[in-house]
């Protein structure tokens, strides 16, 4: 998403690439991330919490806030190996999503 790119970086060049690469290659992934979804439990929050923290970081560089590319970089692979290893540690059995 772009404002997932602009919380990495606000070179153009690197927006317009990474959003056309994206559309591109959109259909695959969504077939893929909806199998993970389905198999993976704590894939969808930990994804939403990686959303929440972008839309955070760029409000903060509104109000003159910097945080580091490499920070950014850390919490997002922690999150996405956090909520990939939470499924795998805490499965969930089907009659309780029903």
């Amino acid at each position: 998403s772009v404002p997932a790119v602009f919380g990495v970086t606000t070179d153009p060049f690197i927006v317009f690439s990474s959003n056309i690469f994206a559309i591109l290659g959109l259909r695959s992934v969504y077939a893929v991330l909806a199998e993970a979804i389905e198999n993976l439990p704590y894939l969808q929050p930990a994804v939403a919490i990686i959303l929440g923290f972008v839309g955070a970081k760029i409000g903060a560089e509104y109000f003159g806030f910097e945080i580091e590319n490499l920070v950014s970089l850390a919490v997002i692979i922690s999150l996405l190996a956090g909520g990939v290893g939470a499924s795998y540690l805490f499965p969930q059995d089907d009659e309780e999503e029903s």
